[in-house]
């Protein structure tokens, strides 16, 4: 990906400065557009960015190979992290705040730029997705999250078909660990997202970015 990607924006440029900038990482096989109509349950005072993932996957788009793709590797999804933290470097002197929504493989790009800057996001939102095992690659600088604690929002339903049951171990592990946790399940939005969701994370930027 090149360090400018295409972005959603929900609002014209002169109208961006000094907002805090909300930006929303699609899921595997969908695109910029996925979630950007969420945008309009979010609280008003927000800039939402909605990123364009770098591959192409099926008739949408991805971050990094699935972790069954021979193809995967960690290195993956660090460099594709690296490209969109090098493009919010361009841009975040124009936010009074960043924070980041990933969905699905969107949560992973999330919290692996958390995990790597802590320090530059007031939150993190993750839905329906999990955190990877950085099998002790230094682009994480997991010790930096733990002393910070940063507030994330992990939404989930226990029924989701998609994220592997190992994968939601290993984040709820490092959830424990590392951050400041407002932790909701859902029924019946499997792998997905409803409306009772949005309101509970409109509620937390709210309470945790806004306040």
């Amino acid at each position: 990906m090149s360090q400018t990607p295409t972005v959603l924006w929900s609002r014209p440029e002169i109208e961006r400065p000094g907002t805090p900038l909300l930006v929303m990482f699609h899921g595997y096989g969908a695109d910029e557009a996925d979630l950007f109509g969420l945008a309009a349950q979010l609280p008003a005072d927000f800039t939402v960015a909605s990123v364009q993932g770098p591959l192409q996957a099926g008739p949408g788009r991805a971050w990094f190979p699935l972790g069954t793709d021979l193809s995967y590797s960690l290195d993956s999804v660090t460099e594709a992290a690296a490209d969109v933290e090098a493009w919010l470097d361009t841009v975040r002197g124009d936010y009074s705040s960043v924070t980041l929504l990933g969905f699905s493989q969107g949560m992973c790009m999330a919290t692996t730029l958390l995990r790597h800057r802590p320090a530059d996001y007031a939150a993190v939102v993750g839905l329906s997705g999990f955190v990877v095992d950085d099998e002790g690659n230094p682009f994480f600088d997991d010790a930096a999250v733990a002393a910070a604690k940063p507030e994330l929002f992990w939404g989930r339903d226990q029924a989701d078909p998609v994220i592997p049951e190992a994968s939601v171990e290993f984040t709820n592990t490092w959830m424990r660990a590392h951050v400041s946790l407002t932790k909701v399940l859902y029924t019946g939005i499997w792998h997905g997202i409803n409306a009772q969701e949005m309101a509970h994370v409109s509620e937390f930027l709210q309470y945790k970015v806004l306040k």
